[in-house]
This record gives structure tokens, sequence and C-alpha cells, in this order.
């Protein structure tokens, strides 16, 4: 019998996904669970792109291995308007998924270290693992919302200045719900050129940010800089599997690179999603106020939850973008660890039980198990049903009444979370 590679004892299946099916099969027993531990949208495919691929459910053909030219050049344009990137066809390589398009990246280059940010999204070691690259961690400090300081990664590069490093870095935030600002980029992008670290900007929330502004290091840093984003986040198709890497002109050998292994993997994106894609990146105004609307919810949703966290003693990041918090429960650290709880998949796992609310535990994202932190994903509602109410109501101001109504469940898992909390 064949044995496996020795990689495989330096993994485990996903932890987003492992949560996403343990909560199922809680619910198949009968019992609640509030699903705060998976991050997906919780709105639907906008209408247009839907209907883009009922059209072109005909679509059979192998497509090229970069993906179809006219929705590359597409993406173009949209990073053009929306970025004033001089973005062209041929430095875009589509994937069934920016996750897929990260691990080919690790597939296809060598390097001596894949540098990670405390705390990052769960995928990224495990797959450095099964390529045996060596992962660094670098330290960040809750005090400035545990982002990564420039000279963090310095201090780290002068260990040893003749290294090649890739930094992976991802805003707005999984799982801490935050971004940076254009100076903390430019800040960042400086100590990049300076220490020659070609980064993967994982930008995959970019359109979720609560207010509209998202900025891409790419401005300050392009010849350095792969952009990686999708439909996963911004369109509410994770299940579409769809991502993008956009190249400056001076990685297109590793844009190539990719392709070869792309060519001898996935093939192609399927045909259907990349024909219904080009209508994602085309400038419409009913995908602008689906985003408006998106973008509204998600901030007074997350602000909601903030406040009333952080009322008890949580500490956290405050939200800019996307759908999560990193609630940090230490105030209570010590009576944690009184009732024998000695990790925060062991605080996570017992709040699941005694709460059925569902969080995903710090170590998950690189955090120490005594950290005590969680992300918490805040889309257990009816996405639909309330994007159908802004459009009745499009000026209205979210208030707290308005969230408890269209989002019951995210309130009374609030709830759930503080009465328990206040038990220890």
């Amino acid at each position: 019998m064949i044995d496996l590679d020795s990689t495989m004892g330096k993994v485990k299946p996903s932890a987003t996904l492992a949560i996403n099916e343990l909560s199922a099969e809680i619910i198949s027993q009968g019992k609640e669970v509030f699903r705060l531990g998976f991050g997906q949208s919780p709105f639907p495919v906008p209408t247009k792109i839907v209907e883009a691929l009922k059209k072109n459910a005909h679509q059979k053909d192998y497509l090229p291995v970069q993906g179809l030219y006219e929705l590359r050049e597409e993406i173009g344009n949209y990073f053009k308007r929306n970025y004033q990137l001089q973005v062209n066809a041929n430095s875009i390589l589509v994937g069934p998924g920016s996750k897929e398009l990260i691990y080919n990246f690790q597939v296809a280059c060598s390097f001596d270290e894949l540098l990670l940010p405390t705390p990052s999204w769960v995928s990224y070691e495990p797959q450095a693992f099964l390529n045996n690259h060596t992962v660094k961690w670098l330290p960040t400090l809750e005090t400035n919302g545990w982002k990564l300081d420039p000279k963090a990664l310095e201090e780290h590069c002068k260990k040893d200045t003749d290294k090649k490093r890739v930094l992976i870095l991802n805003y707005p935030s999984n799982p801490l719900g935050n971004t940076y600002s254009d100076a903390e980029l430019e800040d960042l992008a400086h100590m990049l050129r300076k220490e020659e670290i070609l980064v993967i900007a994982d930008e995959i929330y970019g359109e979720v940010h609560h207010e509209g502004n998202h900025q891409t290091i790419a401005k300050f840093y392009p010849e350095g800089t792969i952009i990686s984003t999708g439909l996963s986040k911004w369109a509410g198709a994770g299940g579409w599997r769809f991502g993008i890497f956009v190249f400056p002109e001076e990685l297109t050998y590793i844009q190539k690179a990719m392709a070869v292994v792309a060519s001898e993997t996935f093939t192609s994106v399927s045909a259907p999603i990349q024909y219904a894609a080009i209508e994602a990146y085309k400038e419409d105004e009913s995908l602008k106020e689906y985003l408006n609307a998106s973008r509204k919810i998600l901030k007074a949703v997350g602000h909601y939850v903030y406040t009333e966290l952080t009322k008890l003693g949580v500490t956290m990041p405050k939200p800019e973008g996307g759908f999560y918090l990193y609630p940090n429960f230490g105030k209570w650290k010590s009576q944690i660890i009184s009732k024998g709880i000695d990790s925060s998949e062991e605080f996570c796992q017992i709040l699941l039980n005694e709460t059925g609310v569902a969080l995903l535990p710090g170590t998950a994202f690189g955090h120490p198990k005594d950290c005590f932190s969680a992300r918490l994903s805040y889309v257990d509602f009816d996405g639909e049903k309330f994007l159908v109410f802004m459009r009745k109501h499009p000026e209205t101001k979210i208030d707290n009444d308005i969230i408890e109504q269209q989002c019951p469940r995210i309130s009374l898992a609030v709830k759930k979370i503080a009465s328990w909390i206040l038990t220890l």
C-alpha cells in the first residue's frame, strides 16, 4: 500500500469549512445554531449576473487557460475605472477561485519565506505547507488593530537580508474586519520595495469596503504587487468559484508559469461562469445600487454587533469592510482558565455547545491558543430580504430597530454571547 505524503501531517481540513459542516450536523440533530463561523456573503448573486449565466448555460467549449479574452478585457477596464490602474487583458489570469490561484502561485514559485501578519486567513499557511514552503508569522499589536507595521517587517528582514520573501496582505481583513489607510499602504509599500518583497494583495473584500473607497497597494508598489480578487464576497458568488490575479509587467514570468500549472490542473474556469462574469465587471447602475445597499447593510450590522459586545468589555478592531469582527475575550481570561478551558478552540466549542453560537477560534488565524480571540461572521440573516427592504426605503438610516427586525438571529446571537460571557 502507498503512504501519504509527509506534508499531510501538517494540515487539517479548512477550519472555515469544518465549522460550517459541524454547524450543519448540529442543526440536523434538531438543535439551533447561529452560524457566525462561516464567511459566506449573505446576499444573493445580482440578478443581471444570474441572467447572464442562464443565457450562457449552453457554452461548452474549453476556453483559453488564461481566461476568456473579452472577460479579461472587461476586468482591465474595471481596474482602470475604479483604481486608475493601467491593466490590460494580457496581465490577467482567471481561475476557479482566488484560493486556487494563491495555491498555484506557491506551486509555480520558489522562495525562502511566506510572510503572514498575525492574524491571517486560515488557508494561507496550510497551502504553504502543502508546497513545502516556510511560513513566518509577523507580530502585530492589538492596540494597532492587529495591523502589520512596516517596522515589524523591517525587523524580520534584518535577520537574514538574502532571503527571497513573499508577503500575503489581505485587506479589508479576514478575520479582522478592518483595513489599511492610504498612508499605511504607502508606508508598507516603501518597506516592501526596500526589502524587495513580492506582495500578493488579497483584495477579495475590496468592493465591500463599508465606505466604498477601497484602495490597492498596487498604486504605491505596482512593480511588486499581484492583486488577488474575485466574485465570491462582493457578488455573493462563493459557490461559482471565480478568482482573478492581476500582474504587473515585471511579474509576467510568474503569470506564464502559473498558466502552465493551470493547464496541467484545472485547465480553465467553467465557460458559462466566465461568460456571465463579463457582466459583473461592466459599469452598470443596477450593480452600483446592489453594492451601495450591501455596504450600507454590512456597515450597520457590523457597527451594531461591535457596539453591543464592546459595551461588555470585549475588545476588537472597528469594522471597516467585509463582514467580520475579531472579538478578544481576554478580559475574562482568568475565569475561562479557572473553568478548565485552556484554548480558544475549546472556548469556541463550549460556546457552541452551550449557546448554539458558532465562532471560529483565533488559533485558526495564527494566534496562540491562550489568546481567546475568535472570528465572528455577522452573516446569519436573509440578505435578499434586507436588500428588498433597502430598495423600498433607499434613504432610510439603518438603526438598531431595523437591524433587530431584519437580522433577528444576529441580534439573538449577540445576546446569547453576552449572557454566557457574564456567567463566566
